[in-house]
């Protein structure tokens, strides 16, 4: 018997000790010598910003917000702000990626930094496969710095790094924000990457963005500098290591020359009208009260209060909900706290209607194993629920789904209707992730407009993009619009992935989802 207890107290003491010799051989490069810059004033008279505050001048107090939901707009509209800026860029990533679009966006910014523009590039170190030479070679130039937020011990091999370092490491950046001359702000669900841009071979992504002008923007800048100084962020050149010889931004927009996908994408550019009629005040901007909501980029280390957390200002900002509920999000895991919370919006009178992947459509099968675990609680407590269709982008890759933009393979939008009149966009999913773990952002917006249109889209079913699920006779089905067919097999589902779904649904993994 003791023999038997020695055994595990035996591995136990092994497994500390690689962990700690694993800290030591492994450590992070010290910050305390770190310079924290700050985000600069906007220059009155660079032609952006004099056409923004010529604007703003005309509603006091408000901010001028436009919805982009194509991916081609929204990459489009990065571009040119990135081309049009004079003073400073302030660009903030869960990930990003090495392809197309990716490589475009960091060319602009190194062109921007030629120029004379400050460029402050900081993204979280989970999504930066494949980028440690450009970013290396984008840090060394005098007017840019990259930084990287809980970065990983090892650049190769990264995922072995969660061995020793997994609770440091399990709390990502999961913000974004694009912030040019301290006048315009791109704000939303989309990374930086093909598949979030309506282009390339992979799968690709329903989402929302906002384009934002005038009063909440100094707020975002103001953001963007306490992410930057943050104690989870390093200097990147100790991390990536020194640059390399030539330039691999530029060797990597070189591998897509000839490549129809590039003059796709320089030709919707060159398209675009959104500098221009920002200029011009033609953008049709909606001027509105608005608020950001964003994490204490401390929830890194795990040291914010629940009362502190993005999901718990979020709440109170919407404040009371007198009709009607419609969210959209791609990573569904309400857990048994948002079933109750959902139930008690039902049993009030307010109508509640979600939003999400389909078995078909997710990229990630454990969430969905969340998801499907509260589903029927759902239902039974009369929460609409809606899920996106894999072949709504199959057979209409380009067509729209109501306010979301492109249609694509998978949901990735972040967003959510109150009663008509407001309206949240974000990084924020429905999910104990992004509650507890992730840091996240978003806008919540004044806007009949931009609410009402959310409504409606789920008044139509959505157009026939998602099935409709609902309990008959106690039974899971599932209702296609389109075709008015029924079906009471899940869509996409075999035998495999329902073991894996069942498998996932019986582990305490739920906080981790």
């Amino acid at each position: 018997m003791i023999f038997f207890l020695k055994g595990p107290l035996v591995v136990l003491a092994c497994v500390l000790i690689a962990i700690v010799v694993a800290r030591l051989i492994f450590p992070l490069p010290k910050i305390e010598s770190r310079f924290d810059s700050m985000a600069l004033p906007p220059d009155e008279s660079a032609p952006l910003v004099r056409a923004v505050q010529q604007q703003w001048r005309d509603h006091p107090g408000k901010t001028g917000v436009a919805a982009i939901g194509s991916g081609v707009n929204a990459f489009a509209a990065r571009m040119i702000l990135a081309d049009a800026a004079t003073t400073s860029i302030d660009a903030q990533y869960y990930i990003w990626h090495n392809d197309l679009t990716g490589s475009l966006m960091l060319d602009a910014l190194k062109r921007a930094a030629e120029r004379g523009v400050r460029v402050r590039l900081m993204l979280d170190d989970n999504g930066t496969s494949g980028l440690d030479q450009s970013l290396a070679a984008l840090n060394a130039h005098e007017n840019a710095e990259v930084r990287l937020y809980n970065p990983f011990n090892l650049r190769t091999f990264k995922v072995l790094s969660y061995g020793f370092d997994f609770f440091r490491l399990n709390r990502r950046m999961h913000n974004k924000s694009f912030i040019v001359d301290g006048a315009a702000a791109i704000l939303g669900g989309r990374n930086i990457g093909d598949e979030y841009f309506d282009t390339g071979n992979t799968p690709l992504f329903v989402d929302l963005d906002v384009l934002a002008v005038g009063e909440i923007v100094p707020k975002v800048a103001d953001d963007f500098d306490r992410y930057w100084a943050a104690e989870a962020v390093h200097p990147a050149g100790p991390i990536v290591g020194a640059p390399p010889q030539g330039d691999p931004i530029e060797d990597a927009v070189t591998r897509y020359r000839g490549d129809p996908q590039l003059s796709e994408y320089r030709e919707a550019v060159i398209a675009s009208d959104l500098v221009p009629n920002l200029r011009s005040g033609n953008l049709g901007l909606e001027w509105t009260d608005v608020i950001l909501i964003s994490d204490d980029p401390i929830k890194g280390l795990g040291a914010v209060p629940r009362e502190d957390l993005l999901a718990t200002r979020l709440t109170q900002a919407v404040g009371v909900i007198q009709s009607r509920f419609d969210g959209v999000t791609p990573y569904f895991v309400p857990g048994a706290a948002g079933v109750k919370a959902f139930a008690k919006l039902q049993d009030t009178g307010i109508s509640v209607r979600m939003l999400t992947n389909s078995l078909a459509a997710t990229d990630v099968l454990p969430v969905h194993a969340g998801y499907t675990k509260r589903r029927r609680d759902l239902l039974a407590a009369g929460v609409g629920l809606f899920e996106l269709k894999r072949q709504a982008t199959e057979d209409k890759a380009r067509d729209k789904i109501g306010p979301f933009g492109s249609s694509g393979a998978s949901l990735h939008a972040k967003t959510f209707a109150v009663d008509g009149t407001r309206i949240f966009i974000g990084s924020f999913n429905f999910d104990p992730r992004s509650t507890t773990l992730n840091t996240e952002m978003g806008l919540l917006i004044d806007s009949n407009a931009m609410a009402l249109q959310l409504h409606e889209a789920f008044d139509r079913d959505l157009d026939g993009m998602a099935w409709h699920v609902a309990l008959k006779n106690d039974k899971l089905a599932w209702h296609d619009k389109s075709t008015g067919t029924h079906s009471k097999f899940e869509p996409g589902s075999t035998f495999f992935k329902r073991i894996a779904l069942t498998i996932v649904g019986w582990l305490p993994v739920e906080w981790l989802l």
